[in-house]
């Protein structure tokens, strides 16, 4: 017998969950952002098509990052092929490249931040873990949500 490698952390969005991202996506837009909500597009790896999905960027220390609440997901995987995407709302489009957090400590605080600005709306994804949680927690969540720093050319 074998042992199994575990599956990376995935949490399936329910139908509910699908509307409600389609409508922040479709807000975003047309310009219309919710506590600093943007749609992300990302170029599909297989299909070629531009993928799009809501997405909070966070700030911390001057840097922009995005944070996959949902773990591994379609459009963590896009944008690890693509090497980056858009950012957009409304008719305001950023296109930039990403650099994955791979420092554990560095994606600690990331995510501590992120969590003290947007907990309230993700707290579900985290097993539990929450700003206030200690830093062995937060790195023990950290492999489970992928985070890339946002690079915008100048």
């Amino acid at each position: 017998m074998t042992a199994s490698t575990p599956q990376p952390y995935y949490a399936k969005s329910s139908r509910l969950g699908l509307r409600v991202n389609a409508l922040f996506g479709k807000l975003a837009r047309l310009g219309i952002s919710l506590a600093g909500s943007a749609e992300l597009s990302v170029r599909g790896r297989s299909s070629g098509r531009m993928q799009r999905i809501p997405v909070n960027p966070h700030t911390h220390e001057g840097s922009q990052y995005l944070v996959s609440v949902r773990g591994h997901s379609q459009w963590v995987a896009n944008i690890r092929a693509a090497g980056g995407g858009e950012l957009r709302v409304g008719r305001k489009v950023r296109a930039f490249t990403v650099t994955e957090m791979t420092d554990p400590a560095r994606k600690a605080a990331v995510l501590r931040a992120y969590l003290e600005r947007w907990g309230w709306q993700v707290s579900q994804f985290f097993q539990g873990v929450t700003a206030q949680s200690s830093e062995a927690e937060l790195r023990a969540i950290a492999a489970d949500h992928p985070v890339f720093r946002v690079d915008v050319p100048r």
